[in-house]
């Protein structure tokens, strides 16, 4: 007797176990959002309705949003279309960023709703670093050095992305080291770090200043990677570059690219993957979420005023170097201390006590008529009673005078500086060089902006003043470090920012040592 054969049942699909699994995740995931949705239905259906209508599923709808009301109306969930909208974004939530991702394959309903801007926003909240950092870096920066060429200057937008893409392009970044040289002092820490790690002197200052550059570089990478306690070959780095050799002749030029090339060969001899090299003026921009606009930094020795378009410094404009620095500011108080009798052995103290009281006067003649008595500890050394004093230090910005100095104030150089964008005719939008952003540690000093806003419309005739925004630092005294922090994030950043070591050595055989680098 010959037993009829069957076809063998079919399989059920993986999408429906997926599908099955979602429901259950969302019925036990209900129950945390069951009060509140309760509360909000009662108040939907009012007082008198309250206790007979707030469980149920047309009470429930009541509570969405005409926009998820829409929504719900042109696709179905199954078993879920009793739930708002609003409901199970809040349970997209609770579930985290990868499990919304996995809902997606689902279905079109499911897909829609866990694209949806707002929550991947919310997941881009939780992370370590702003959101609104993350969204611009990877709109503005994503492209590289060059940017893009009709950034804010043509009526084509930049290509727009999605918070779920940026989401995941940024789980993909790895880590970078981030070495920023400083002009008082070198900063250094890992990308993912919220703050730099280490601080030591700078590598234009680090060992013997009479030996030779390459070998004051090994010297200083060798030091940060041993005491970063990692091998160089293991991640890339990004070095932030004092603003030095500011002037456009032939030999600023030279030895801008003679430098250049040191640092990438210093760093590709001890077998660094890869190398980003980008001027810290510009990265200070970056960390204002700007990418053209004035830097004023304020360095340990000088002063530079540095005009920036589209992330290019622009030497053939005039970079304005301002002989007063945070030294200078330092020194100055110093010597108004001694005036009074007041002995200072170190400067560390007297910076201590610069950086706790001092300020900049928005109306200096004003400020002589104040009582502007103020006292401060500074650890080891005691207590100390400033005046005048907190508001005179910072005066010799603008009246470099006033600290035996001749020369330009920071207000006449920075409006010579807008002068000379003005005429240049660079773009047709003349708001880009209205933006000045301070940078370096003295640029802290409270009052600063303000005053300096006030000297130039004073300063500049109407059709330039109009318009023009004084910034402080956005992250203080490590705003380019945050800046090339948010290069090191961005999703191509090996690709678009960085130079590989057969890149370099092609580069150097074909134009000689001392190439000019495209990428910068």
């Amino acid at each position: 007797m010959v037993l009829p054969t069957h076809p063998p049942r079919p399989r059920p699909s993986p999408i429906k176990f997926f599908s099955i699994w979602l429901a259950l995740m969302a019925t036990l995931l209900l129950r945390k959002v069951w009060g509140s949705v309760l509360a909000r239905a009662g108040t939907a259906a009012g007082p008198s309705s309250s206790s007979s209508s707030s469980g149920s599923p047309r009470a429930w709808r009541r509570c969405a949003t005409p926009a998820a009301e829409q929504y719900s109306a042109s696709l179905s969930l199954g078993a879920l279309d009793a739930v708002p909208t609003d409901v199970l974004a809040q349970i997209l939530r609770l579930l985290g960023p990868i499990d919304a991702a996995r809902s997606t394959a689902v279905c079109r309903a499911w897909r829609i709703l866990a694209s949806d801007n707002g929550l991947w926003a919310f997941f881009l909240r939780l992370g370590p670093e702003p959101w609104d950092l993350v969204v611009f870096a990877e709109t503005h920066l994503a492209a590289g050095p060059d940017l893009y060429p009709w950034l804010y200057y043509d009526s084509t937008p930049p290509p727009q992305l999605s918070f779920k893409q940026i989401y995941g392009l940024r789980a993909r970044v790895p880590g970078t080291l981030i070495v920023d040289g400083g002009s008082g002092y070198c900063k250094y820490g890992w990308s993912k770090y919220a703050a730099p790690s280490g601080r030591c002197a700078t590598f234009l200052e680090f060992g013997n200043i009479e030996s030779p550059m390459y070998a004051r570089l090994r010297h200083f990478f060798s030091t940060i990677y041993t005491r970063m306690q990692v091998k160089p070959s293991s991640q890339p780095v990004i070095v932030v570059l004092p603003l030095c050799h500011s002037d456009d002749t032939e030999s600023a030029r030279a030895s801008r690219k003679q430098y250049k090339d040191t640092l990438h060969s210093v760093l590709f001899d001890m077998n660094v993957p890869a190398v980003c090299a980008v001027d810290q003026a510009v990265l200070s921009l970056y960390a204002s979420k700007r990418t053209s606009g004035i830097v004023v930094h304020i360095g340990f020795n000088t002063t530079s005023v540095v005009p920036i378009f589209q992330g290019r410094v622009l030497y053939e404009i005039g970079v304005e170097t301002v002989g007063q620095g945070a030294l200078k500011l330092t020194g100055f108080l110093k010597e108004l201390l001694q005036r009074r009798d007041i002995s200072c052995d170190s400067l560390y103290t007297v910076r201590a006590i610069k950086e706790k009281l001092c300020y900049v006067a928005v109306d200096y003649e004003a400020e002589l008529r104040k009582d502007t008595q103020a006292s401060c500890e500074v650890d080891g050394e005691g207590k100390f009673t400033l005046s005048e004093e907190r508001f005179k230090t910072a005066e010799i910005l603008f009246q470099p005078h006033m600290g035996g100095m001749r020369a330009m104030g920071l207000h006449k150089a920075v409006a010579l500086c807008m002068d000379h964008c003005y005429n240049s005719d660079i773009a047709g939008d003349d708001s880009w060089y209205k933006t000045v952003i301070l940078a370096g540690g003295s640029s802290c000093l409270p009052g600063l902006p303000a005053r300096l806003e006030k000297e130039l419309h004073h300063l500049l005739p109407p059709y330039i003043s109009e318009g023009i925004r004084v910034l402080p630092p956005a992250f203080g005294t490590d705003s380019a470090w945050f800046g090339a922090k948010m290069i090191s994030n961005v999703s191509t950043f090996t690709e678009a920012w960085c130079v590989k070591k057969k890149q370099f050595r092609q580069k150097t055989r074909r134009n000689g040592p001392m190439f000019v680098n495209s990428w910068y």
